[in-house]
């Protein structure tokens, strides 16, 4: 089983830190990213997911990727576009992915996952989560002094 140390688990995690905003203009808007390990335990006979940093990861892990938001200047943010690309060595979780908008070809094009097709040796067959390259969020209203957060589930390959 391949495991992955938090040393060299570091480059997996490195995009996070400076996930892309996108806006026309320069934009008031403060970004930071973060990523934490899902397990899933059963305590006093219920289940329940307990939330740590990745210090090792093995294949089959259950990541969450978050990206935490804030408008930190006077005026409204229209049409604030966060686009977080990711890591080589995760795979978008399939749960939840339909939800998502997304882009199977390097942030070349969105849509959702249904709508994608991509290539193969085989010719063209519909994306799959593992097929996405990059997640974006577009935050319709920012007000001054909002704050949030958006997330994504992934599974290191």
């Amino acid at each position: 089983m391949k495991k992955f140390v938090i040393a060299a688990a570091s480059a997996l995690f490195a995009t996070i830190a400076a996930p892309a905003a996108m806006a026309n203009g320069a934009q008031p808007v403060e970004l930071q990213g973060g990523v934490k390990v899902d397990k899933l335990v059963v305590e006093n006979g219920k289940e329940k997911h307990v939330y740590s940093d990745p210090k090792v990861v093995v294949p089959g892990d259950k990541l969450v990727f978050t990206t935490t938001y804030s408008n930190t200047g006077a005026e409204p943010v229209r049409n604030f576009v966060v686009t977080n690309p990711l890591p080589a060595a995760v795979a978008l979780a399939p749960e939840g992915a339909e939800k998502q908008d997304v882009s199977v070809d390097g942030g070349k094009s969105w849509g959702k996952l249904g709508m994608l097709k991509v290539s193969d040796a085989a010719g063209q067959r519909s994306a799959q989560a593992s097929d996405v390259t990059h997640v974006r969020w577009v935050l319709p209203l920012l007000a001054p002094g909002a704050r949030g957060a958006v997330t994504y589930n992934a599974i290191v390959r």
